[in-house]
């Protein structure tokens, strides 16, 4: 007894040592602002500007049948930017960018860390002795790259599984339904919790099976939490069962791997993980449940390890299943079912930063009870592993990439856009060398975008001004025809490099374009991030080039001399 008055203590230390750990983990956003570094790749080039995008348009409550001007003429659904339910959506019309950017980093790296206390302390490792494990492991959980607009999609699992085994066992408290019920405006349905409320499901009928009982609270707790998710994502619902109109998902193509390509990919998902769901587990955690493993061999605690060898077995599974579904094998579905294209499954590899961090969390406790130089040894790794994701915040991480003031170049655009001289939404443009998602941001109407859900009659439209740069480059050609997402000016010579920053001394010298159809769609002027050394015979004029000491990039506006 007075030893667990000692240790509750500690734990309570270990807490708030935690909770500032976190404080500053998040502080760069606070402190540097639009200075601030962060994750360029489906972040700034993509949502960041949507929400901004979405917050000017008018259209934050627009019905399922509207669009959103700005974008793509027009032609882009509202439904394609996500449900005005979401917390992160609202942070972003209610705050300053930079501000609700931070905000949502910390809201989820605090949920995140709670949860997997939570799960741990309720249901795993539950002595108090093992406080270093559950605090440590909860907090090196919350410190793991994720996909920032994603917010709990991912992060969020180990809070919904406790409130889920709590129900499961019985416990009728109203907290559980609360976490159910809240995690849907916080979390992606079909980027995360489709694939753990499916598993869900599944781990129900196994119970069932194995003669555990129907227990009703717990299926009906599962398809509480799921009814939920479809009313938060109705704009999801609706497009799926009701807009009928092609798009560019339809195109989408993804069984092209070789057997021995999906093998080496199993093993490289496996060690290193998925940009999305980065656990940053090779180096420390790896070795831990290898070594675990062997404990548990040697001394034969087959019995009393049943989660910890179910987690191995669905740890390499899940990568499995991601490399495997790319492969050529499923040619003969895809081909009859259109959906197994348009809706990634391989996306269930997504439970694996919830699967990877319990299985450290008892891998830990499996060898803190080989004895006492084993204790220091399992805090000394925790501590490894913390360190380790520093080096994976954002402001180190992505030092040596444009800041968030220099990426979005707002004085630089305003001034092209004073330039200019006409009302933005006269005139169509498009980029080169630079994310639209720049100009979106700074308020122009652009005609290139990247959206993964438009009309596939659009797509067709715009590939008419680059058809013939798509005919000279296999590579380009087959990433727009086959998935066209980034709905980008392709061109031969650059291929799928969309960042030259102002130092660069890269220049287009065979351009060719279809400047008619470009025109016929409104457009009229061209940003580029590079110059175009045969723009005339592209029937391009130079206007202007600007630069900015607070922008990463030299634009070189280009106007098309076709005159109506």
């Amino acid at each position: 007894m007075n030893r667990d008055r000692k240790l509750l203590p500690l734990e309570h230390r270990l807490i708030y040592l935690s909770i500032i750990f976190l404080a500053l983990y998040v502080s760069p956003y606070y402190i540097l602002g639009e200075n601030a570094h962060m994750r360029i790749h489906d972040n700034l080039d993509s949502n960041i500007a949507w929400y901004k995008v979405l917050k000017e348009s008018g259209q934050l409550f627009g019905p399922v049948n509207a669009f959103i001007p700005q974008i793509i003429n027009g032609n882009l659904s509202r439904n394609a930017f996500g449900t005005e339910f979401s917390v992160i959506v609202w942070l972003h019309a209610l705050f300053p960018s930079i501000l609700a950017y931070a905000l949502s980093q910390t809201i989820t790296r605090i949920l995140a860390f709670f949860g997997m206390y939570l799960l741990l302390k309720k249901h795993f490792i539950k002595d108090l002795e093992w406080a270093w494990i559950r605090v440590g492991v909860a907090l090196a959980f919350a410190l793991t790259p994720f996909w920032p607009s994603g917010m709990l999609s991912t992060l969020g699992m180990p809070l919904a599984l406790w409130a889920f085994l709590n129900i499961r066992a019985g416990e009728k408290t109203w907290t559980n339904w609360v976490v159910l019920a809240l995690l849907p405006l916080l979390s992606s349905f079909v980027l995360g919790f489709f694939f753990f409320l499916s598993a869900m499901g599944l781990f129900w009928i196994v119970e069932v099976i194995r003669g555990k009982g129907w227990n009703p609270r717990f299926f009906y707790s599962i398809i509480f939490m799921t009814i939920v998710f479809l009313m938060v994502e109705y704009r999801l619902v609706y497009s799926f069962l009701f807009d009928h109109e092609p798009n560019s998902r339809d195109e989408y193509f993804h069984a092209r791997l070789s057997f021995l390509h999906s093998i080496k990919l199993t093993f490289k998902n496996y060690i290193l993980g998925h940009t999305h769901v980065m656990t940053v587990h090779g180096l420390v955690i790896l070795p831990v449940t290898i070594l675990a493993l062997y404990a548990v061999l040697i001394k034969k605690w087959w019995k009393q390890e049943k989660v910890f060898i179910i987690l191995h077995v669905l740890n390499i599974t899940l990568s499995a299943w991601y490399a495997f579904w790319f492969n050529k094998g499923w040619l003969p579905l895809t081909e009859r079912f259109n959906f197994l294209d348009t809706f990634n499954f391989a996306r269930y590899h997504f439970l694996r930063p919830l699967i990877i961090y319990m299985l450290f969390a008892i891998s830990l406790k499996i060898l803190w009870r080989l004895g006492h130089t084993w204790r220091r040894t399992c805090i000394f790794l925790i501590v490894a592993q913390l360190l380790v994701l520093t080096g994976f915040n954002e402001e180190i991480l992505h030092r040596k990439k444009p800041s968030f003031k220099e990426f979005y170049a707002e004085e630089q655009f305003q001034a092209i856009k004073e330039y200019i001289g006409l009302p933005a939404q006269d005139y169509r443009i498009v980029s080169i060398g630079i994310h639209p998602a720049i100009a979106q941001y700074n308020g122009f109407y652009t005609l290139d975008t990247y959206n993964n859900f438009y009309p596939l009659a659009y797509k067709y439209q715009f590939r008419r001004i680059i058809e013939n740069e798509l005919t000279k480059n296999k590579k380009i050609k087959q990433y727009f025809d086959q998935w066209g997402g980034r709905c980008y000016i392709f061109i031969d010579e650059i291929g799928k490099h969309y960042m030259f920053k102002k130092n660069t001394k890269k220049a287009i010298n065979n351009l060719d374009l279809k400047i008619n159809p470009f025109y016929e769609m409104g457009g009229r002027y061209i940003l580029s991030a590079i110059p175009i050394h045969n723009a005339s015979s592209n029937g391009l004029i130079l206007e202007k080039i600007f630069e900015s000491t607070e922008s990463a990039w030299k634009i070189y506006l280009y106007r098309t001399n076709i005159t109506s």
